[in-house]
């Protein structure tokens, strides 16, 4: 009998070991690798977005494989198309601004050197404490040198591109093998949680790439017609940023009004204000009343909840973790309802106890 309680033990002991073991070295290779699990999950993200209306097509007769060559199709050709519209000026507006950078960077230490002699006071304070213009603004050197930095080798850049796209394309064209082990990952009676979940899921994502091209493309047309108004240089520049940056929520477009409202100052301080101004209350309008509307039917999901995403996976994983946040918490929401909140008992006395919290009732 003891002899019977010892083996147990020792199984016991020895089992713990390996799982923890086991579970060490799968956080470690996991860690190592963390860069790949984030292009595979913004890879899935994407197929599942295109997968939705590629299954329209099949529920409507077509083959899958000829209902996705057709999507892919048009989004290739949209964007070539796009490209060889839009691109050259892109690319002609970017070399001016480059090759104009010194200049900007001077005209604009100027201009803050200007204003700073109409308050001596502020000037003073600035002067004891080190702080001189020049170091305000970051060198042109160390510009270029920050902007390399957020490069890819061209080797490494092609190669994930086509890794990228290949995952796209696979989950498109043959989504059931991925799906069943998707579902084989829960017990059966947890299946139809899942299937629900990432129904779920898939809607909230349609939605937010939906909200995404049509708020973009509203932000990108007023931005090049106002910069073009005051005459800021590079305003296709801009606008195309303005186009990405609500793939970063609520700060996206304020980091990317930085560079234009830099090269407004250039021109003189009351354009960049105009130009600040403009930003402001556009990214108000857009982010308060436009995208709430166009996101209100699918996605539902408070602006601190998105914030707070933000923040922790931009900290976590960088510009990366910064454009899958939305994404990732539009998972956890869907999650969280189907195998949380759907098991809770309804009370009927939540909203009395909501108000009584908020208006300390």
């Amino acid at each position: 009998m003891s002899l019977s309680k010892n083996n147990n033990l020792f199984e016991t002991i020895k089992s713990t070991i390996l799982y923890i073991t086991g579970l060490t070295l799968l956080l470690f290779f996991t860690f190592k690798i963390i860069s790949i699990v984030l292009l595979v999950i913004f890879a899935l993200v994407l197929g599942i977005i295109i997968s939705a209306p590629v299954s329209k097509f099949e529920r409507m007769g077509m083959k899958r494989w000829l209902a996705s060559s057709i999507i892919f199709v048009i989004i290739f050709g949209v964007s070539i198309g796009l490209g060889w519209l839009i691109v050259p000026h892109i690319t002609n507006q970017l070399d001016v601004l480059i090759s104009n950078l010194p200049g900007y960077y001077t005209s604009a230490s100027k201009h803050i050197a200007s204003t700073l002699k109409n308050y001596p006071e502020f000037n003073r304070e600035i002067q004891d404490s080190g702080v001189s213009v020049g170091s305000a603004i970051p060198s042109v050197g160390k510009t270029i040198i920050g902007l390399g930095n957020f490069s890819f080798g061209i080797i490494g850049g092609i190669f994930l591109f086509i890794v990228f796209i290949c995952l796209v394309v696979f989950y498109v064209s043959h989504p059931k093998p991925i799906v069943e082990l998707y579902l084989s990952l829960f017990q059966p009676r947890k299946r139809e949680s899942a299937k629900n979940a990432l129904q779920h899921t898939t809607t909230m994502l349609v939605g937010w790439m939906k909200s995404n091209l049509i708020g973009g493309a509203i932000q990108s047309v007023l931005v090049y017609a106002f910069l073009s108004i005051i005459s800021v240089p590079g305003a296709l520049v801009w606008a195309a940023l303005a186009f990405f940056s609500e793939l970063i929520p609520k700060l996206g477009f304020y980091i990317m009004a930085i560079p234009p409202t830099l090269v407004a100052l250039s021109i003189s301080p009351l354009t960049a204000f105009w130009c600040l101004l403009f930003f402001l209350l556009l990214n108000e309008l857009v982010s308060d009343f436009l995208m709430p509307k166009l996101r209100s039917s699918t996605m539902n999901i408070h602006p601190v909840s998105s914030l707070v995403m933000l923040l922790a996976m931009g900290a976590a994983f960088g510009l990366t973790g910064a454009l899958l946040a939305t994404p990732m918490a539009a998972i956890i929401k869907a999650y969280y309802e189907e195998f949380y909140l759907k098991n809770l008992p309804e009370d009927l006395e939540m909203d009395h106890r909501i108000d009584e919290i908020v208006y300390h009732k």
